[in-house]
């Protein structure tokens, strides 16, 4: 494919998850990591710095990092380095930050625990074929929801009035005033003082609640109605 290394860059904010990448790295013949960046501002800067004959065919991206989030980077990046390859890595199979990431540009999406035959096969099939390597679980995720997609609704609640649900506690409207307010689930958890896990049970219920399956309808569902306008 290359008569040189492939060049891998990382970014990731957890010292645990960058030392298990760059083992996997470190297994792979053909690669070797030229970036090891501890969020998106610092891999934008670390980008900067290198000379074109150094920059990473690859960059595999964390999502949810402090200062700037790995969508919002490879977005960014994608226009400073347009023939620059993305592959975002996550322990989330999220539906929201799939096609947040696909939009954004990134080329894939796999799961941390990955093996390293299975990252250096999605960097194989990003550079030689223009692929879209994905997770099982989440390429399965991603079918769903477009199935769903697809699918007509039945009901069509909340389009003809500006209340929010009943049933809707205290809590999950002050989520959902942070998500439309553009905080992602790590940054509600450290707001208001819960795990990211229970943020995302949260989430869910506004969801079925809400009778929607993104984050991007629920901002869209709360400005239309004018829920927070005020």
């Amino acid at each position: 494919m290359m008569d040189r290394k492939i060049r891998i860059g990382l970014a990731e904010d957890k010292v645990v998850n960058r030392n298990a990448f760059i083992s996997k790295v470190n297994q792979m013949n053909n690669c070797e990591l030229v970036l090891n960046a501890h969020n998106g501002r610092d891999c934008l800067d670390q980008l900067k710095g290198l000379p074109e004959s150094r920059k990473p065919d690859v960059i595999f991206m964390d999502i949810e990092m402090p200062y700037m989030d790995g969508i919002e980077t490879v977005a960014y990046a994608r226009q400073l380095y347009p023939s620059m390859h993305f592959i975002i890595l996550t322990v989330f199979d999220d539906d929201d930050k799939v096609f947040d990431a696909i939009k954004a540009g990134a080329e894939g999406y796999l799961l941390k625990h990955e093996s390293a035959a299975v990252l250096e096969d999605a960097i194989n099939n990003v550079l030689t074929y223009g692929g879209a390597p994905m997770s099982p679980a989440i390429a399965r995720k991603t079918l769903q929801l477009l199935h769903h997609a697809d699918r007509p609704t039945v009901t069509q609640p909340l389009q003809q009035n500006n209340e929010l649900p009943s049933d809707m506690s205290e809590r999950e409207m002050e989520v959902l005033q942070m998500m439309v307010n553009g905080l992602d689930a790590k940054s509600i958890a450290t707001k208001i003082d819960l795990s990211v896990h229970t943020v995302r049970k949260h989430i869910a219920n506004i969801y079925d609640k809400l009778h929607i399956n993104s984050k991007a309808q629920a901002i869209s569902l709360a400005h239309r109605q004018g829920w927070f306008n005020g």
